[in-house]
């Protein structure tokens, strides 16, 4: 996970005239004399006219970003006794200084406040901006401020700042029956909603396959409010990745599970992270929550290979010469295609056709082992003109979600003593057999059915792995016919026409 170093701002002041920032800064922070001169002189204060050394230690660790200028900035002013004080030492302070003095927010706010409460300081100065952020964290006074006059007069004059209280239990609980989107909204579609609660239930990665316009994306956007609702430390620990790229601004902590839907332009850093100095990508961004691939054939077929050990191990590393950074990435994968490049598939009525040869390399850009990780391929068909003139509301997202919830509350019990298998998707071989077992009427069913529908030998443990997950919901033991012949019509793309 995200590794947070304390970085101890040194500076002396000598005889003699210079500036010297050593600790192996980056271009940013080499630039911050800039900043901080100007934000001084326009707040009565400057940078004294003599020889200036500041260290950031431990000095063979590389450092980067702007949120060293509020630090440095103090640092200076108390070295060169233009304010005095004895606590400063007791408090982590970071901030990007405008040229007024005002403060810009920075990344990371979280992780920070963390290890500041760990190692015993007092308190946090930070933008106000971070405010809320840092303060999910107990035991740890933050003080949000929005210029460095009011930092320097509480050092110097004991003017005191307004402290920031948030009360995490409080946060976390005030939105969670409040979803953005909600499935009430959604008119027609029953089938299709029925595969998203059994999808959510058992943690199953979904793809939805239709035509334009059939509700792709609307069913998607509201698949994460009918997930269970998110621990403490699950709420936390995506807070806390989020926090690192800078998205938590004026925000406290993460209550809804994260929707990340990346363009299908994006590329294998920007998906699974990295860059010099990694950072998480969209699938660490979508930890605990639901990843939306929409267009699927459209995304390059080697971004999409880079997911496949991530999907498996649910953390993703990213090494660099130097160090090695792990990101979760435990997530839920929903995808979206239309069945051809025109996007229909066998209507005569289309106003787009493709050919077959057409069709087949469209659909061969989704390679085996990426299919292999999704247990559920539904068609999603467009609703008819009765359902969308339907004035009545659907079922709410919060009742939904009682009953995985339900369900994953089974599988909790169930699988207690696999400390790597939480629900129904993370089943191995051997956990298949031992709790998927069939009785002979429904082993016969479902030998049928993949002699009839041409199904691969990869769809025969996802069956069972589905059906699983439509016991659970009823709150049954055994996995019978039924739920076997529901979970074999969610496997559309291993029927010979679609995928070979």
């Amino acid at each position: 996970m995200y590794k947070v170093t304390t970085i101890t701002v040194e500076v002396n002041v000598d005889k003699g005239v210079g500036y010297h920032l050593v600790g192996l800064p980056d271009n940013a922070i080499k630039e911050s004399n800039y900043r901080i001169a100007a934000a001084l002189l326009n707040n009565g204060y400057k940078i004294p006219g003599k020889k200036i050394t500041l260290n950031l230690a431990p000095a063979d660790l590389r450092k980067e970003g702007s949120a060293y200028d509020l630090t440095l900035a103090i640092g200076i002013l108390t070295a060169s006794g233009q304010i005095k004080s004895d606590k400063i030492d007791k408090y982590i302070i970071m901030g990007e200084l405008s040229l007024d003095g005002g403060l810009h927010p920075i990344k990371g706010a979280l992780p920070i406040a963390i290890k500041a409460q760990e190692e015993g300081f007092e308190g946090f100065i930070l933008p106000k901006e971070n405010a809320k952020e840092a303060a999910i964290v107990s035991g740890l006074k933050v003080f949000g401020v929005e210029n460095i006059s009011e930092v320097i007069e509480f050092f110097d004059k004991g003017t005191p700042l307004e402290q920031t209280i948030i009360n995490t239990r409080e946060e976390f609980y005030k939105t969670l029956d409040f979803p953005e989107f909600d499935f009430s909204d959604v008119r027609g579609q029953e089938s299709i909603k029925r595969c998203m609660e059994i999808g959510a239930a058992g943690g199953h990665n979904i793809i939805l396959v239709g035509p334009p316009g059939a509700g792709k994306t609307m069913l998607a956007k509201r698949l994460p409010s009918i997930l269970p609702p998110m621990t403490l430390h699950e709420a936390l620990e995506t807070t806390k990745i989020h926090s690192v790229v800078g998205k938590i601004k004026n925000m406290g902590l993460m209550s809804q599970r994260p929707f990340r839907n990346p363009h299908h332009t994006i590329s294998s850093a920007a998906l699974v992270g990295g860059g010099s100095y990694p950072q998480p990508g969209e699938i660490s961004l979508s930890h605990n929550g639901v990843l939306f691939l929409d267009e699927l054939p459209e995304f390059e077929r080697r971004v999409l290979e880079v997911m496949r050990q991530p999907m498996e191990d649910r953390e993703v590393t990213i090494a660099r010469a130097r160090f090695t950074v792990t990101y979760p990435s435990s997530f839920m994968l929903v995808a979206s295609m239309n069945p051809s490049p025109g996007g229909y598939f066998n209507d005569p009525d289309a106003p787009v056709t493709s050919s077959p040869a057409e069709m087949q390399r469209y659909l061969s850009k989704i390679s085996g082992p990426l299919l292999d990780r999704i247990d559920i391929h539904i068609e999603v068909t467009p609703v008819p003109f009765e359902k969308l003139s339907d004035d009545r509301k659907g079922e709410s997202s919060v009742e939904i979600r009682k009953r995985v919830t339900a369900a994953r509350e089974i599988q909790t019990k169930r699988f207690a003593e696999f400390p790597n298998v939480h629900y129904n998707a993370q089943m191995n071989t051997k956990q298949i057999r031992e709790f998927c077992r069939l009785d002979e009427p429904s082993k016969e069913l479902l030998k049928n059915a993949m002699e009839r529908l041409s199904l691969s030998a990869r769809a025969y443990d996802r069956i069972l792995k589905v059906g699983r997950t439509i016991a659970d919901l009823e709150g049954v033991e055994a996995v019978n016919g039924t739920h076997v012949a529901e979970a074999i019509q969610y496997r559309s793309l291993d029927r010979e026409g679609w995928l070979g």
